[in-house]
C-alpha cells in the first residue's frame, strides 16, 4: 500500500501530512491542556503560548518530514501561515466560549477543521503550491 502511495506524490504527501498533523495536533492540543490546567494560564494565553510553542515544532516536522523543506528560508512565510490559523482559531473558539462551551471542549472541536485549513496554508507556505499541486500567483492564474 506504502509503494501504491509513493507512485502518486501529491497523495503520498497528504497522507504524510495527516500523518505528521496527528502528531503535531497532540503536541500542540497537549502544550495548550498543560499550561491551561496545570499553569493555570487564561486560555487566551493558553492558545498564544501553545501556538508559538507548536509553530516552530511543527515546522520541523512538516518541513523536513512532509515537504522536504530544508534550512530556514521559508520560515518567515510558514510564520505568516500560523499567525492566519492562530487568528481564526481564536475568533471561532471565542465565539464557542461564548455561547457556553468550555475552552478545552471547545478546542477539542476545532482541531479537525483547523488542520484542514492548516494543510491548505501550510503547504502555500512551503512550497508556494496549493495541496495537489495547484500553483498560485501569475503562473498558476
Amino acid at each position: 500500500m506504502i509503494l501504491a502511495l509513493q507512485s502518486r506524490p501529491g497523495l503520498w504527501r497528504f497522507v504524510k501530512f495527516l500523518f505528521v498533523g496527528v502528531l503535531n495536533t497532540a503536541f500542540g492540543f497537549a502544550a495548550y491542556a498543560v499550561l491551561l490546567k496545570l499553569f493555570g494560564l487564561p486560555w487566551q494565553w493558553a492558545l498564544a503560548l501553545s501556538y508559538v510553542l507548536g509553530v516552530l515544532w511543527n515546522f520541523g516536522t512538516h518541513g523536513r518530514i512532509v515537504f522536504g523543506t530544508q534550512g530556514f528560508g521559508r520560515l518567515p512565510a510558514y510564520i505568516l501561515a500560523y499567525l492566519s490559523i492562530f487568528f481564526l482559531n481564536k475568533w471561532v473558539l471565542q465565539m464557542m466560549i461564548s455561547a457556553g462551551l468550555s475552552a478545552l471542549w471547545a478546542q477539542a472541536l476545532l482541531v479537525l477543521p483547523m488542520a484542514m485549513v492548516a494543510f491548505v496554508l501550510v503547504s502555500l507556505a512551503l512550497t508556494g503550491t496549493l495541496p495537489f499541486g495547484g500553483k498560485v500567483g501569475r503562473d498558476g492564474q
